[in-house]
């Protein structure tokens, strides 16, 4: 099956991550972050990790570890971050028509601004939802095949 090259999954990045560098795919350890891998990889879509420290980060890039967060970064870096990523992803996906975020309100306040300014459609599936519930959201939408292997 082909991925849908118009379509992007931004996947925010989580403070547990291994210990050295890594593919960013396997350098986020947390279940929240397991989990929307797997949501992601089985939608099909091209997928990237929001990292906080890098910005734009495609899955097997390999990074070092970091302690950066957008949580306590100041509104004008926050800004200069969602400009900087929203660059990387026009480089990146030049034909992009559609983002789905799973990323929190920090990842996505100034970055979906830059998006729709483009007329990239952007949609957020578990927005308003808590941990628990968004680690249920994605568990209940995998498709049953992935659900079937999951650990």
């Amino acid at each position: 099956m082909q991925l849908n090259v118009s379509s992007v999954h931004l996947v925010s990045c989580v403070g547990q991550k291994r210990e050295q560098a890594y593919p960013a795919r396997a350098l986020y350890v947390s279940a929240w972050f397991l989990k929307a891998r797997r949501y992601v990889e089985a939608s099909r879509c091209r997928w990237f990790i929001l990292s906080a420290e890098y910005g734009l980060v495609a899955p097997d890039q390999v990074i070092t570890p970091y302690e950066r967060t957008l949580k306590i970064m100041p509104v004008a870096e926050r800004r200069a971050w969602a400009e900087r990523v929203s660059e990387q992803l026009a480089a990146a996906v030049p034909e992009l028509a559609q983002v789905v975020f799973l990323a929190g309100e920090r990842y996505r306040e100034f970055l979906v601004r830059h998006l729709t300014g483009r007329g990239v459609a952007v949609s957020v599936p578990m927005e308003g939802l808590r941990i628990g519930e968004q680690l249920g959201w994605l568990g209940q939408h995998l498709p049953q095949t992935w659900r079937d292997t999951e650990t």
